[in-house]
C-alpha cells in the first residue's frame, strides 16, 4: 500500500479543524442555544459541561495547527506519526460515529443557513476522518512494514 497523501490535502483538513475550532462559539449560541440549556444545570456540571467544550474546540484547533505545521512529519511513518495520527483519525471518525447515530434524533433549527452550514460541517468532519485514518494506514504500515 504504497500511496501519497498530498500535502495541499492534509494542509486543507488542518484549515478545516481550525475553521471548526473557530465557529464552534457561533454553532453552540446561534444553533443550538447551547447557553441556556447549560444555564439549567447545578453550576459545577454547568462548569464541567464549559470545560469539555472548551476541550473540543481546543483539541480541533490544535489538530488543525499540527496537520498546517507538521505536514511532512506527519507522514514519515514514525512511531510517533502512528501514534499521534491514530489519535486524530480515532477522534474523527468517533466524531462522525456519533453525528450519524445520535444527532439525526434531534431537531436543528430549520433556518436554510443552518441547514446548509450541518451539511458542509459533515462534510469537513468526513474529511478529517479520512484524511487522518489515511495518514494513520500509511504510517502504520510503513512503520511496521506490513506490506
Amino acid at each position: 500500500m504504497n500511496f501519497i497523501i498530498p500535502n495541499w490535502l492534509i494542509i486543507t483538513s488542518g484549515v478545516g479543524q481550525i475553521f471548526t475550532a473557530l465557529i464552534y462559539p457561533y454553532i453552540r449560541h446561534h444553533v443550538f442555544d447551547w447557553y441556556n440549556d447549560v444555564k439549567q444545570l447545578k453550576p459545577l456540571n454547568q462548569e464541567i459541561a464549559k470545560t469539555y467544550g472548551r476541550y473540543i474546540q481546543g483539541l480541533n484547533f490544535s489538530f488543525g495547527l499540527i496537520a498546517i505545521v507538521f505536514t511532512n512529519e506527519l507522514k514519515e511513518q514514525s512511531a510517533l506519526a502512528v501514534a499521534l495520527t491514530g489519535l486524530i483519525a480515532a477522534y474523527w471518525v468517533g466524531k462522525v460515529a456519533t453525528q450519524i447515530a445520535y444527532y439525526p434524533m434531534y431537531d436543528i433549527p430549520k433556518r436554510k443557513l443552518f441547514k446548509i452550514g450541518s451539511y458542509g460541517m459533515n462534510t469537513l468532519f468526513v474529511l478529517f476522518a479520512l484524511v487522518n485514518t489515511l495518514l494513520f494506514l500509511h504510517n502504520l504500515i510503513g512503520h511496521y512494514k506490513l506490506i
